[in-house]
């Protein structure tokens, strides 16, 4: 029952990442997006943190989204005075969000799914064999 388990926390590492994709391509489909009003903040980098879960009637340890939040770092500003969110100033706030570490973000959250398929599929191989030699 061994690899029922794994394919289980290997489930859970899967739905994990999928929470981190959706987040990030919320991320990367925003980080044009400014504010409608020069008082107005513009959209705001969202993360996700995660933790372990004992799943007691399995005995094993999962993945769990632990909770979304955002990232507080400072908007950067770009001179364009002609914008409807410009300040006095002719500066409009710009997201957060910077796209070269959403799409490196992508790339791990998508090979750390690809090894959590990888597992999910080596243990239904092994059950498989384990199934025809006893029969």
């Amino acid at each position: 029952m061994d690899l029922v388990k794994s394919m289980f926390v290997s489930a859970s590492g899967m739905k994990a990442q999928t929470a981190r994709m959706k987040v990030i391509s919320e991320n990367l489909a925003n980080a044009n997006s400014t504010a409608k009003t020069a008082d107005g903040d513009p959209y705001r980098r969202k993360t996700l943190s995660f933790k372990n879960e004992m799943d007691k009637t399995l005995g094993v340890a999962r993945v769990k989204v632990a909770g979304q939040g955002t990232d507080k770092s400072d908007f950067q500003l770009r001179y364009e005075p002609g914008h409807p969110g410009a300040n006095a100033d002719g500066y409009v706030k710009l997201p957060n969000v910077q796209a070269l570490i959403e799409v490196a973000d992508m790339q791990e959250a998508q090979r750390s799914y690809e090894a959590n398929l990888s597992i999910v599929d080596a243990a239904k191989a092994m059950l498989s064999r384990t199934i025809d030699l006893l029969k």
